[in-house]
């Protein structure tokens, strides 16, 4: 069952009028950054599209997705934090510090917060809602998720053109843990992209 804009019409019902939908990607991965994305869309918003959480699609079908969800928002942005932040900090906070980052940079500031499984600790916890797989319920965390994906993926594509990078192909598993990434850990040793506190024990 696609995503809906059930919850945020509820909300919108109840007075709220910019509902941000938020969620991350690249918690579990080994190398590169948290990326967070945020976005509003427009009261009563339709799509013409059908939105899901980013996993069950297609990288096809999610770059189709990436236009009409930018061009029928009302806002949107990202925030990350790198995998220095993370071996310092650890993946919560650095996840916080992405989240935070992103609304920072929305050009419309939300009044209420829908949260993939997540409370924003900054925000007002009578102002957001977190949603077990709300990927999967709620449109607003669904787009946010799909951009999430989309740019961090991007990114983890470009370190492949980076001599220094290419021996990993970051553009084929963006940063997970798949055997390609293992053995090309063991052959080459951590570059300065890696999670050194994610990296398993026996390849460091």
């Amino acid at each position: 069952m696609a995503a809906s804009f059930e919850i945020e019409q509820t909300l919108w019902e109840q007075g709220y009028q910019y509902i941000v939908g938020l969620d991350e990607v690249g918690r579990g991965s080994w190398a590169g950054p948290v990326v967070v994305a945020a976005v509003i869309f427009p009261q009563n918003t339709t799509l013409d599209v059908v939105l899901d959480d980013s996993k069950k699609l297609t990288p096809t079908k999610r770059a189709k997705l990436i236009s009409p969800i930018q061009e029928t928002s009302l806002a949107y942005a990202y925030g990350s934090a790198d995998n220095r932040y993370i071996d310092t900090y650890g993946i919560v906070p650095a996840t916080q510090y992405a989240m935070k980052s992103a609304l920072e940079k929305l050009s419309v500031q939300p009044d209420f917060h829908l949260v993939d499984a997540f409370i924003i600790e900054h925000i007002n916890e009578a102002r957001q809602q977190a949603i077990i797989r709300g990927d999967a319920i709620s449109s607003s965390i669904a787009a946010a998720s799909i951009l999430a994906k989309e740019y961090r993926d991007a990114l983890m594509r470009t370190y492949d053109n980076d001599e220094s990078y290419a021996p990993y192909q970051f553009g084929q598993h963006k940063g997970y843990g798949t055997k390609i990434h293992s053995e090309a850990i063991s052959a080459f040793g951590l570059s300065d992209l890696h999670r050194k506190s994610f990296v398993p024990d026996r390849l460091l």
